[in-house]
């Protein structure tokens, strides 16, 4: 699927829940079947900065030239947040991450229902998943030269 099918799909199970709570509930579960990271990967160097709650990130180039994110938090509405951005972006190209705009965050309202806190640890989850893209991206280029 491609990065907008899945955020559709996800817009779509999140329509039929009207109680923010409930919308918490599914976010949390979500969080709950996020593969757990690698302790080699629970570093300072992997903390996302800008999160209020701890947050690791790890980001690897499949051999199929594909992004492969892991993560964890010590937090379980923002593991579940993580979660739904793996969801997305997990196993595509680094140049179709980089170009995405993740239009999903705003249509289930998930931005607006967060503290100011949560909403700049999101900004910076997602700018961070990014950044790993493009430097894997920059690296494709590279090699293709």
């Amino acid at each position: 699927m491609t990065i907008n099918q899945l955020q559709d799909k996800i817009i779509e199970d999140f329509e039929g829940v009207d109680d923010w709570m409930d919308r918490y509930s599914m976010i949390i579960d979500l969080g709950n079947t996020l593969p757990p990271i690698d302790e080699k990967y629970k570093t300072p160097a992997h903390l996302i900065e800008g999160c209020q709650s701890r947050v690791w990130l790890n980001a690897e180039l499949t051999p199929e030239g594909l992004v492969r994110y892991t993560a964890d938090s010590d937090a379980i509405i923002v593991k579940g947040i993580i979660a739904l951005l793996i969801e997305v972006l997990n196993d595509h190209a680094p140049s179709e991450i980089v170009d995405s705009d993740l239009y999903f965050i705003d249509r289930i309202g998930l931005a607006e229902n967060l503290s100011p806190t949560r909403s700049n640890g999101l900004l910076a989850m997602v700018k961070q998943m990014k950044m790993y893209a493009l430097a894997f991206k920059a690296r494709q280029d590279a090699e293709k030269k």
